[in-house]
């Protein structure tokens, strides 16, 4: 009861070797049936029972010789097909911070500084580190679990875990350990690096996958500890950075409740020379014995471990710059202007910078969330903690539009236009 399949070609012997077999059927009744067109793919130990059609094409003439067949895999099952083509809502949001709170008062204690000198040119007035047996999965972890919390989803029913980082506990990454840990058991994991740009690429993939891919429950989640790639002896990076987690939950919806409104992003890699953590390397040399190289001829490159380079001014022009221009493209993507915006909301790298890049929107600063006073610059967890901690004291409501942009090193930067809710 199958169709000839013109566009098939299979081999023309009679004794077909043991393989993958294609078998595509239009028959609503074919068990094995995915979709009109579509081709299955079956391990088989016996020559297949195909037979030549009369026009020359080779058609499957026989479901239950296959199904009776035990050489046939059990391991091929019929599953709903994922719906594409839906729009994202952002249903739930979370945000966790290490215990240990170091001040600026704290930092004149090793560097030549003071309070007043920090403030002035940051905006920072404390920063929370890693201690004790914290790490990046357990902050990812539990801005997870009040994430998936206020969006009342079991975390066996997330499809997808994003974890935005570049200090991940495992060089391999860390996303595989945040889905473990919290139970998402049918959930894909990885990990995206792109600095503080991180979290704004993890939403837009994470829409990707629900829009394109018919996933229904993803969970984005952006957490750094550059306090473990800080040069605690260099006054010019030390006081700005500091360790965070924060989480969003994107949910399948219909276009018209669809969160994300428009985007736009760009990266540059003539900047990085401006911020890089690169690591640094020793020229290998040969070994007087196989047992330092493990027999090699040349013993392997020696590492350091790498810490933040910034040139501040650059990265300042650099940001004052460029980010208006990607917030002004994704605000045209999504048909709207500045006066739209109820909230700016900036990764919080800079309070000199936030005001630089709202003043040439023409956004008034009542109209900026910055919580940079108290955590300082937590890369790719800025945005989600600012975020997170703006809807659950209820400044921004559901409904509310927002353009959210992050930018740092590669350079990366960009922005997306949301609505909460």
């Amino acid at each position: 009861f199958c169709a000839p399949l013109p566009s098939l070609q299979l081999p023309t012997t009679s004794a077909m070797a043991p393989g993958l077999v294609a078998v595509a059927c239009r028959s609503v009744s074919c068990s094995l049936l995915l979709e009109s067109r579509d081709f299955i793919l079956f391990q088989t130990q016996i020559s297949p029972p195909w037979r030549r059609g009369s026009r020359g094409n080779w058609i499957r003439c026989s479901v239950s010789a296959v199904e009776e067949s035990a050489s046939v895999s059990t391991a091929i099952r019929r599953t709903p097909r994922r719906i594409v083509g839906k729009g994202s809502k952002l249903v739930g949001s979370g945000s966790a911070v290490p215990k240990r709170t170091i001040s600026n008062d704290d930092l004149a204690q090793i560097v030549d500084t003071n309070d007043e000198w920090i403030t002035v040119r940051t905006g920072i007035r404390n920063r929370r580190v890693l201690s004790g047996d914290e790490t990046i999965t357990s902050l990812a972890v539990e801005s997870s679990r009040k994430a998936l919390e206020m969006a009342n989803v079991k975390a066996e029913d997330v499809d997808l875990v994003l974890l935005c980082t570049s200090t991940p506990d495992d060089l391999f990454g860390s996303a595989p350990q945040v889905q473990m840990e919290l139970g998402c058991t049918h959930a894909l994991a990885f990990d995206i690096t792109a600095a503080c740009s991180g979290f704004v690429l993890g939403l837009v993939t994470a829409s990707r996958y629900i829009k394109g891919g018919g996933f229904e429950n993803v969970l984005v989640v952006g957490a750094d500890a550059l306090s473990r790639y800080v040069d605690w002896t260099d006054r010019g990076t030390c006081i700005l950075f500091g360790d965070a987690a924060g989480a969003l939950v994107l949910q399948a919806a219909s276009d018209e409740q669809d969160s994300l409104l428009g985007f736009d992003f760009r990266s540059d890699g003539h900047g990085q020379k401006h911020l890089h953590a690169c690591v640094g390397t020793k020229k290998g040399h040969v070994a007087k014995n196989g047992a330092s190289s493990n027999g090699a001829a040349f013993a392997p490159p020696i590492s350091s471990t790498p810490s933040i380079q910034m040139n501040g001014k650059e990265v300042f022009r650099f940001a004052v710059r460029c980010v208006p221009q990607v917030i002004a493209a994704a605000l045209a993507e999504a048909g709207l202007t500045e006066a739209n915006l109820d909230w700016l909301l900036l990764h919080q790298a800079n309070q000199r910078i936030l005001d630089a890049v709202s003043e040439r929107l023409e956004i008034s600063p009542e109209r900026v969330i910055s919580n940079l006073a108290n955590y300082g610059n937590t890369s790719a967890a800025s945005i989600p903690l600012a975020l997170d901690e703006a809807v659950r004291s209820r400044m921004v409501k559901p409904g509310d539009i927002v353009a959210i942009a992050g930018f740092g090193a590669g350079l990366t930067w960009g922005s997306a236009i949301v609505k909460w809710g």
